[in-house]
């Protein structure tokens, strides 16, 4: 009996009926690394899981992706627990995740952080604590693995810059149990030992792990510390590490780190010509200025006829002179008057005066008290008389009062 055609809806639903009841499908965890992390304005999650030879797309609703405790992120490895199971329309099945939780390397990005955060409470990552690096350093040390690809690039990068720089190799190991210990001894070597103008430590690229030992607190402490600027280069420009935040510059690359510590021979050529162009125009105008000033000045009336500004001043002296003495001769005229009047008008309140006309001044005999009523005299007392031109003492026969 022939069976008859199936259509594409009906077997993929067929098929989401046999994994939705496969008792391992239906409550799985995968193991794998986050890639393609599109978070969703709905609030869904869409991302893949891979491993060094698959992938497995995956769906994380939003009713479960709020009860997320970090932040999923590009290449972190994880655990993913939910059910496969066929999206219908596409006929692609994809893990529906429920939970994630972050897979061995969780414990190492949480030491990291926590790190991260103490250190950053003592000031290590302060900006105004990091040291400027020299221009044009003639020494240079370098903290790494002699037998790396990272030394070779630092080298290379710096002598086609700059090959007038000597450069110092301390040969570290940069992974493993011992790595830290030894970049602490380099770093203090080329302060204390062999002291150099500014110092690179670093590596190349590897896997959190493999970088493990630039994220030791020994690390940061011997940055932190070093008298001498500290550039860290340690992986690629998407890789950090606490001695990237710690150090006084932060290089993406090995390379780079060539780049930044030393100037571009050409360039610093160029800018030395160029500052001596410049310094030469400033002289030149400075002299034609100073040439055009002195031509005024020589030119000037004043110059040319020093003496007539003289002649004019003590012509302006003299007439000055003569307007004191009029203005002086007026203000005496004018105090004069002032005083007549005042002493005229004295004059008329004088009691000499009211002698003049006839009058006389009654006063007690041999006394200078004026006698200015009747009660104050008796009958046989003596008066002076005093008149104009004289006095005259007078007895008292009778008081007649009113």
């Amino acid at each position: 009996m022939e069976l008859r055609a199936l259509s594409v809806s009906e077997v993929n639903s067929y098929i989401k009926k046999c994994l939705n009841t496969d008792p391992i499908l239906s409550g799985i965890t995968v193991q794998g690394e986050i890639t393609n992390y599109k978070p969703h304005s709905s609030g869904h999650v869409y991302f893949s899981l891979k491993d060094s030879c698959s992938r497995l797309r995956c769906i994380m609703f939003r009713d479960y992706a709020v009860r997320l405790s970090f932040a999923p992120a590009e290449g972190m490895k994880v655990l993913a627990k939910g059910s496969i199971s066929v999206y219908e329309r596409d006929g692609q099945y994809q893990l529906y995740v429920r939970e994630i939780s972050q897979d061995g390397l969780g414990e190492l990005y949480q030491a990291f952080e926590l790190l991260k955060k103490n250190l950053e409470k003592k000031g290590y990552f302060d900006d105004n604590k990091k040291k400027k690096l020299p221009f044009m350093p003639e020494r240079i040390g370098v903290v790494t693995s002699a037998k790396g690809a990272a030394v070779r690039d630092i080298i290379t990068t710096i002598k086609r810059r700059f090959d007038k720089t000597k450069i110092y190799v301390f040969n570290s190991l940069v992974q493993g149990d011992s790595a830290p210990e030894q970049i602490c001894g380099g770093i203090e070597y080329f302060n204390y030992k062999e002291p150099v103008d500014v110092i690179i430590i670093g590596r190349g690229g590897g896997s959190i792990e493999e970088l493990w030992a630039f994220n030791d607190e020994r690390v940061a402490q011997a940055i932190y510390r070093s008298h001498i600027p500290v550039v860290s280069a340690v992986g690629h420009q998407t890789d950090f590490t606490i001695a990237d935040f710690v150090a006084d510059m932060r290089a993406p690359t090995p390379t780079a780190a060539g780049e930044l510590v030393v100037p571009e021979l050409k360039q610093v050529s160029e800018r030395l010509d160029e500052a001596c162009h410049r310094m030469g125009a400033a002289v030149e105008r400075n002299i034609r200025l100073n040439r055009i000033k002195l031509k005024s000045i020589r030119d000037s009336y004043g110059f040319r006829q020093p003496c007539d500004r003289i002649l004019q001043l003590k012509q302006r002296l003299d007439e000055e002179q003569e307007r004191l003495k009029r203005a002086f001769a007026v203000y005496r005229h004018n105090v004069k008057m002032d005083l007549g009047k005042k002493v005229a008008k004295l004059d008329s309140l004088s009691p000499l005066s009211v002698l003049e006309r006839g009058y006389a001044v009654v006063m007690e005999a041999g006394s200078k008290k004026t006698v200015k009523s009747v009660m104050q005299v008796e009958k046989d007392s003596k008066l002076d008389l005093r008149f104009k031109d004289g006095v005259v003492n007078v007895g008292v026969l009778r008081v007649k009062r009113r």
